[in-house]
């Protein structure tokens, strides 16, 4: 009697995109995440190879869901910008994102933020910034070999990755580009281009009355011209 053999069946391994909790505990955590996030949309936004996300999801082991953090913000230079339901680093040439922003509130705890330090530190985050709002306090550690130290003084410190500068004001935190742009608000973005349309439209409307003027001024000189003409004088030099 021959005996069959049953192939094996393989498992496929879910990866939750979603843990149903919210991305934000309140409504200031909520729009730093997003200032954050889109200023850095903006600022790499000519950079195809620059990835950015919010709470979203990161694998970094095959093989293991449980494994898992959901950055309030994370980048990573190398990876493409196209949609993703999370991030599967295996997928992604195994390039972890080597920048993560963390926004305190008074649902995360101690346990949990340090559950998410050793998982940064040990898969590879190079830069972990942590704010928080609350008490306006900002907080940096910054990948030494196989560790973290933690970064003195934040106050004016300029990101080696990004060439970001941290301000801390005696009121909040200000973010800096490497031309000097200051981190804004969509609504303090909204504003700025509303202020620069409606300077367009003031010099543009100078630009139209020094033209009607200048037309005006012409059409006075053709009238003196045709006067003096009519008086027999030469105004060929004129």
């Amino acid at each position: 009697m021959v005996q069959q053999v049953t192939p094996e069946t393989t498992i496929e391994v879910i990866y939750p995109e979603s843990d149903g909790q919210p991305m934000a505990d309140n409504t200031e955590q909520f729009a730093w995440i997003v200032k954050i996030k889109e200023n850095l949309e903006i600022l790499f936004a000519s950079q195809a190879d620059v990835f950015i996300a919010g709470d979203l999801f990161w694998y970094p082991v095959k093989g293991s869901p449980n494994i898992k953090q959901a950055p309030d913000t994370m980048v990573v230079f190398g990876r493409p910008k196209i949609k993703r339901g999370s991030y599967l680093q295996w997928d992604e040439d195994n390039i972890p994102p080597q920048v993560v922003f963390e926004i305190l509130s008074p649902g995360k705890t101690l346990k949990e933020m340090t559950k998410k330090l050793q998982f940064y530190q040990r898969y590879g985050v190079e830069e972990y910034y942590i704010y928080d709002p609350a008490k306006n306090d900002l907080n940096g550690l910054l990948r030494s070999r196989d560790s973290f130290e933690v970064i003195e003084e934040m106050n004016g410190w300029v990101s080696p990755r990004f060439g970001m500068r941290f301000t801390l004001t005696p009121d909040t935190l200000e973010i800096f580009s490497t031309t000097g742009q200051k981190f804004l608000s969509p609504v303090e973005i909204d504003q700025l281009r509303e202020q620069e349309r409606q300077r367009a439209e003031r010099e543009c409307q100078a630009k139209e009355a020094a033209l009607e003027e200048l037309e005006k001024e012409r059409n006075r000189y053709q009238e003196l011209l045709a006067k003096v003409k009519e008086k027999g004088i030469d105004t060929d030099n004129f």
